[in-house]
């Protein structure tokens, strides 16, 4: 199972026990980071689309650490106007750890298995 979703006005591709590497996010390490915004999910096969999103549909996550990226370097040039800019840039980022993929059918499901478990304990 997997989900495409948008998040940093980006698209990412995730799935259950991936680590993505996202923008920085306004969350604290270990916490969890909730993603309403997804635009697909596949689950075995079975494709839903979302109208911009699936609704119904969230994506959780939990925060594993925040960092910066390798520096680029940003370097200017005018040739024979003697203009030359060298500067360096560092995005930062948060890893996150997807720890699942809830959709409406996965609730309804658990939802009759509880049902069934009290009936039994009954």
């Amino acid at each position: 199972m997997y989900a495409i979703i948008e998040s940093c006005g980006k698209q990412y591709k995730v799935a259950e026990g991936e680590v993505v590497f996202f923008e920085k996010l306004d969350a604290e390490e270990g916490k969890t980071v909730t993603f309403d915004n997804v635009i697909l999910v596949s689950d075995n096969g079975k494709v839903q689309i979302g109208n911009p999103y699936v609704k119904g549909v969230k994506v959780e996550g939990k925060v594993v650490s925040h960092g910066k990226a390798k520096k680029i370097i940003v370097f200017k040039m005018k040739p024979k106007k003697n203009y030359r800019r060298k500067q360096g840039h560092r995005q930062p980022y948060t890893k996150v750890e997807i720890t699942a993929i809830k959709t409406a059918a996965k609730k309804a499901e658990a939802t009759k298995k509880e049902e069934v478990a009290e009936k039994v304990e009954a």
